[in-house]
């Protein structure tokens, strides 16, 4: 009796696995072929009784296969464990906080995508999407920490490629406020306005004075004590921050915000005044209380609505701004502006303050026209 042989190719889900059955004399065999990095792999097992007993031997390593692929870690996941090894406790909380919304984000938008199929194509479609409604500094903020969290992916191995080089960066113009800060009369203006509303009762004024005549964040300038005010030789010391979110002192930003400031007279004289309420810190009201940024903020709005100053985007952290505008249209040197502001190099000083240094140079450009003219 002549042996019968049946064949069929069974594709199996998954797409990348094929199933191969055959009648022999003992039963039925099955070869079961899959692609695994474009290599084909094959398992091979014989003495079947029945077609089906088969086809469950396949279905089994089907089921292994998609277990192993669910087991893949996605990019979400990745970049989770990432921060949370990387970055949680050792970096302020307000900017962990930062990372677990885009945390967020990229659960959202890749619930499923495993870190081994992240493209740049997928990476610049999202990015597409999410920029329709998003400012700049959403934008650049998403993107810095997953360009961070890859490169650390690539150092381990465990990707090959840097899908985020070369992507572009859309985001919404209209969602995307520009820094404003106060020209030399705006600011003579605030500093009448605040001098006329000074009462050593409520310190949120005299934090927006220090603010204006040092550029200090305000984390620093809250820290403040009177030890750090040298007023002899006129300078004040940088060396602790506030934090507003944990309640208590700590290390400023950096190693390069430790920092020693000369400041004037009239600054010195307006401190003073609150030596009366008889703390250590310098900014604790008559109620033994720091201002919050809340208060601060608040009170330097009704200042500024008080004189008739109209800015959208104006906060206490744009007087930071105001300052460093004041010393550039002084010709202060960029490098003496660079130390004072506590950045590490000048390079950060002028990606930072990239806007007025573009209106310095046409500033300085007119006035070399000007002295060349003498020529």
């Amino acid at each position: 009796m002549v042996r019968y042989l049946y064949t069929l190719f069974y594709h199996l889900k998954g797409g990348n696995t094929m199933a191969s059955y055959k009648k022999t004399k003992t039963g039925w065999s099955v070869r079961v072929s899959r692609r695994e990095n474009g290599k084909l792999k094959q398992v091979y097992k014989a003495g079947f009784a029945t077609k089906n007993e088969a086809k469950a031997f396949a279905q089994e390593i089907e089921s292994s296969e998609s277990i192993g692929k669910k087991r893949e870690k996605t990019f979400a996941d990745y970049f989770t464990e990432w921060h949370e090894t990387y970055k949680s406790g050792k970096v302020a909380p307000s900017t962990y906080r930062k990372y677990l919304h885009v945390d967020k984000i990229l659960h959202d938008h890749f619930p499923d995508t495993t870190l081994s199929d992240m493209t740049r194509q997928k990476y610049q479609a999202f990015l597409n999407d999410y920029g329709t409604n998003h400012s700049k500094e959403m934008m650049s903020e998403v993107n810095v920490y997953v360009r961070s969290c890859v490169k650390s992916a690539l150092y381990d191995e465990i990707i090959k490629k840097d899908f985020t080089i070369g992507i572009e960066l859309p985001y919404d113009r209209s969602k995307t406020w520009s820094v404003e800060y106060l020209s030399l009369d705006e600011v003579k203006t605030l500093i009448h306005e605040a001098t006329a509303s000074l009462d050593p009762r409520y310190t949120s004024a005299y934090m927006v004075m220090t603010a204006i005549y040092t550029g200090m964040r305000l984390g620093e300038i809250a820290a403040l004590t009177w030890n750090d005010i040298d007023f002899m030789h006129k300078t004040i010391s940088v060396n602790k921050s506030y934090s507003y979110v944990q309640r208590e002192l700590k290390e400023p930003k950096s190693k390069s915000s430790k920092r020693v400031i000369a400041v004037n007279d009239g600054l010195l004289r307006i401190l003073q005044q609150l030596r009366p309420n008889g703390n250590i810190m310098v900014f604790v009201n008559s109620r033994g209380e720091l201002p919050s940024s809340n208060a601060v903020n608040k009170t330097l709005r009704k200042l500024m609505a008080n004189c008739g100053l109209k800015k959208k985007n104006f906060h206490f952290h744009s007087l930071r701004h105001t300052h460093v505008a004041f010393l550039l249209c002084q010709g202060i040197d960029l490098y003496a502006i660079s130390k004072r502001l506590g950045h590490s190099d000048l390079t950060i000083t002028m990606k930072k303050y990239a806007y007025l240094m573009q209106e310095y140079e046409a500033e300085q450009n007119k006035s070399i026209a000007t002295k060349l003219q003498q020529l």
